[in-house]
């Protein structure tokens, strides 16, 4: 695990400022991912994956998903976790969200410190939401981890152009084997999509801090093929 630390920044947004964290690695400048939250913020967690892809020569921007919304602290020790999770991503409006990220994304592209493509990459409902903006924006790469939104826009399959790469475990317990493969037919149905399962694994399989979800093996082996896609799709120079 990188010591790489994050700087807090602001993206400019039409409702006003939205907060976000900079990864910078340690050249000072790299190809950029804007690196969209799951249901529970910019976590110890995603805070931890933003320092690897740093570490891995990336400039990194996670935004603040949840900045519209009136009390939305969540507290990572508490049992309920996953409870106050959800209960963020219901109140969240999807399109604002959309909005912020294309904002993130826009921000990031025309950044001094980026200096080659933009790629998206999300997980969970950062997932979905990634894979909303890489229908509307034209990012170099998307990578989603297990989007949980995923069933609900595979209209949007077909203007998702950029090289993707889609990890889903097995034993799914929010998205069910039959809406997997749907998801894996529109994804895959146009040039430079990869589809990854994992035998065994459940949602937020990659999630360390989430005992109940967090599946080792399935983890290491999605980190691997994403450091080998993001090297081939958005190498860093």
């Amino acid at each position: 695990m990188t010591s790489l630390a994050a700087t807090e920044v602001s993206v400019t947004t039409s409702a006003g400022p939205m907060p976000a964290h900079l990864w910078l690695p340690s050249a000072g400048v790299g190809p950029g991912l804007v690196l969209v939250q799951e249901i529970f913020g910019v976590s110890r967690y995603i805070q931890s994956r933003a320092a690897d892809l740093a570490d891995l020569g990336y400039v990194v921007l996670a935004p603040e998903l949840y900045w519209r919304l009136a009390d939305a602290e969540l507290d990572e020790s508490r049992a309920d976790v996953l409870q106050q999770g959800m209960a963020l991503a219901a109140r969240a409006d999807w399109d604002c969200a959309v909005a912020d990220v294309r904002a993130a994304y826009r921000q990031l592209r025309s950044s001094p410190q980026v200096n080659a493509g933009v790629g998206l990459i999300g997980f969970c409902y950062g997932g979905g939401l990634a894979f909303n903006v890489a229908a509307l924006e034209q990012p170099d790469v998307l990578v989603s981890y297990y989007g949980s939104a995923l069933p609900g826009l595979l209209e949007l399959s077909g203007s998702v152009t950029a090289p993707s790469l889609h990890h889903f475990g097995t034993a799914d317990g929010f998205i069910p084997p039959e809406q997997v493969e749907r998801i894996r037919q529109a994804v895959t149905a146009g040039p430079g999509a990869v589809f990854e399962t994992y035998d065994g694994a459940d949602h937020a399989f990659d999630n360390h801090t989430l005992s109940d979800f967090y599946h080792p093996e399935a983890s290491a082996a999605a980190w691997d093929n994403t450091r080998r896609f993001l090297a081939r799709e958005l190498p860093v120079s």
